[in-house]
C-alpha cells in the first residue's frame, strides 16, 4: 500500500485507493495471550495487540473517509487541493506504520505460543502424558507406564540407591548434578532404524584416475575401495528407585527425569561416540577408528595449533572438507591463554562472546577427549548416528521389593548404532603439550 500512496493520490484514481484497502486483511485476527514483556508497562501482550490493533482501525477509518471523500469530489471533475493531498499521504503513512506494527507484535505472540508448546523438557512430556495421569492417579498403582520421549536424544547410569528422600513434607526440586555440555551427537549426521544393525560399505580409498583423453581411445579407470560393514543397535540405559508418592509429585518426578535420567544417558552416549571400543556392548568410537595423525607435506608443527591445523590438512587431502574439532577443556584453555612476546593474547579475548573457533573451524571441548589429544574432521561426512529408539522412560511398581517397601522403578533407555563411512575423514592424534 504504502508504495502506492502518492500514485494512486495524486494521479486522481481514489477508486484504487477504496478498493486496495478493502483488499486488505482488517477483519478479526487471532491474538494469543502472552507474558508481560518489558516496556510494556504492566500490560499482557494480547492488551498492547488488541491496543495496537484499535489504533490501526481508527487510522484506516480516517483514510478511508478520506479516499472516499476524495473519490466523490473527483466524480464531481473537482481537482484534489495540494492540502489535502499531503493529509492523505500522512494518514496513509500512520496507517502503514500502525499495520507493521500490529503484524510485529501478532508474529511474536504466535512464535512464543509454538515455541511454548514445543520447548517442553523430557519430565515435562512424561508428567504431562494422560496414559501416566491415569496411573499414577490410582490408589495404589500397580503395574507399569511407559512413555516415549521423542525430545530426548540421551537419557545412562546415577549412582544406584533409593531417591525417595525427596519425598517430603515441603517440596524441593533437589540439587542438580555437575552438568557436562553435550556436543558430539550434533557434529554428527542423523538418521533413523527400524533393524538392530546398519549394514554399509565403509569407504577405505580412492584412486582419481581422471584425464583429458582423446576421441575414440579407452578412457582411464578410477577405483573406489570399499569394505563390507556392521553397526550393531546398542542399548544404554539404567534405572532408580524413588518413592511411590513420587507418582503424585509431578515437578519432584519431572526433576528426576531431567536432571537424572536424562542428563545421565547423554553423558554416556558422548563418552561412547568419542571413545566406544566396539568391544561387547560398546559402540566403536569416532576416535577408535580415526586415522592416527601424520604431517602432510613434510611440514613441521612448531606450536599446538600448527599441530591442528595440519589435521586439518590431513582430512582435507583426503578430500573431504574439516568441520570441526575436538579438544579437552584443559587444552583449550592453553591455547586461549597463547601470548605473544608483547603479552597480547593469540586466540583469546578474555572479553570476547563469540563462539570458539580455531582455523576458521569450530572448536568442541568436552571432557570425554583425553588432555594432550585432539580430533579434526569432516564429521558430518564421516559418520552417521542411526537412532533405533528415541529414549523412552518407563516407570514399574511391578517387583516384589517396590512392594514390600511402597517404592516405584523408573527406567530410561535408548537404543541407536553409529556407522563411520571413512575413516581418513577422521584424524587423532597428540597435541605435545604434555610429555
Amino acid at each position: 500500500m504504502s508504495g502506492h500512496k502518492l500514485a494512486v493520490i495524486s494521479g486522481g484514481s481514489m477508486a484504487f485507493v477504496v478498493a486496495s484497502m478493502a483488499a486488505l486483511p482488517f477483519g478479526p485476527r487471532i491474538v494469543f495471550d502472552a507474558p508481560d514483556r518489558p516496556g510494556g508497562g504492566g500490560k499482557s501482550a494480547a492488551e498492547l495487540a488488541a491496543e495496537v490493533k484499535r489504533d490501526f482501525e481508527t487510522k484506516h477509518d480516517k483514510v478511508k473517509e478520506i479516499a472516499e471523500k476524495a473519490l466523490a469530489e473527483a466524480e464531481k471533475g473537482l481537482p484534489m487541493a495540494e492540502t489535502a493531498k499531503q493529509l492523505a499521504d500522512q494518514a496513509l503513512t500512520s496507517m502503514n506504520e500502525a499495520k507493521a506494527r500490529l503484524d510485529e507484535i501478532e508474529q511474536k505472540m504466535a512464535r512464543r505460543s509454538e515455541q511454548s508448546a514445543n520447548e517442553r523438557t523430557a519430565g515435562e512430556r512424561f508428567v504431562e502424558d494422560e496414559g501416566f495421569k491415569s496411573f499414577a492417579g490410582q490408589t495404589r498403582p500397580r503395574g507399569r507406564h511407559i512413555v516415549e520421549v521423542k525430545d530426548i536424544s540421551s537419557l545412562t547410569t546415577d549412582a544406584p540407591g533409593s531417591v525417595g528422600s525427596l519425598v517430603q513434607a515441603q517440596r524441593v526440586q533437589g540439587t542438580e548434578l555437575p552438568r557436562r555440555r553435550m556436543t558430539i551427537r550434533a557434529l554428527l549426521a542423523q538418521g533413523n532404524t527400524n533393524s538392530n544393525a546398519i549394514e554399509y560399505d565403509k569407504e577405505k580409498g580412492f584412486t582419481n584416475a581422471a584425464a583429458p583423453v582423446a576421441e575414440g581411445t579407452a578412457k582411464p579407470q578410477s577405483e573406489i575401495q570399499y569394505e563390507e560393514a556392521t553397526a550393531p543397535v546398542r542399548t544404554i540405559a539404567h534405572w532408580m528407585r524413588a518413592s511411590v508418592q513420587i507418582l503424585a509429585d509431578a515437578p519432584g518426578l519431572r526433576s528426576i527425569i531431567d536432571n537424572r535420567l536424562r542428563y545421565g544417558l547423554a553423558y554416556v552416549e558422548e563418552s561412547q561416540l568419542l571413545n566406544g571400543s566396539g568391544v561387547g556392548q560398546n559402540l566403536e568410537g569416532l576416535v577408535t577408528v580415526a586415522t592416527p595423525f601424520a604431517a602432510p607435506g613434510g611440514l613441521v608443527a612448531g606450536q599446538m595449533i600448527d599441530t591442528i591445523r595440519l589435521g586439518h590438512l590431513q582430512v582435507a587431502l583426503a578430500e573431504y572438507p574439516p568441520n570441526g574439532t575436538v579438544l579437552n577443556p584443559i587444552d583449550w584453555a592453553y591455547i586461549e591463554m597463547l601470548k605473544d612476546g608483547d603479552g597480547r593474547y593469540l586466540i583469546g579475548n578474555p572479553q570476547g562472546t563469540l563462539s570458539p573457533t580455531l582455523w576458521g573451524l569450530p572448536v568442541v571441548a568436552t571432557q570425554a577427549m583425553g588432555e594432550d589429544k585432539f580430533l579434526v574432521g569432516a564429521f558430518d561426512l564421516a559418520a552417521q548416528i542411526f537412532d533405533r529408539q528415541d529414549a523412552t522412560v518407563e516407570v514399574s511398581t511391578e517387583d516384589q521389593d517396590n512392594f514390600v517397601k511402597n517404592k516405584v522403578t523408573i527406567r530410561a533407555e535408548e537404543r541407536l548404532a553409529l556407522a563411520i563411512y571413512r575413516e581418513e575423514a577422521l584424524v587423532y592424534g597428540d597435541l605435545g603439550r604434555v610429555a
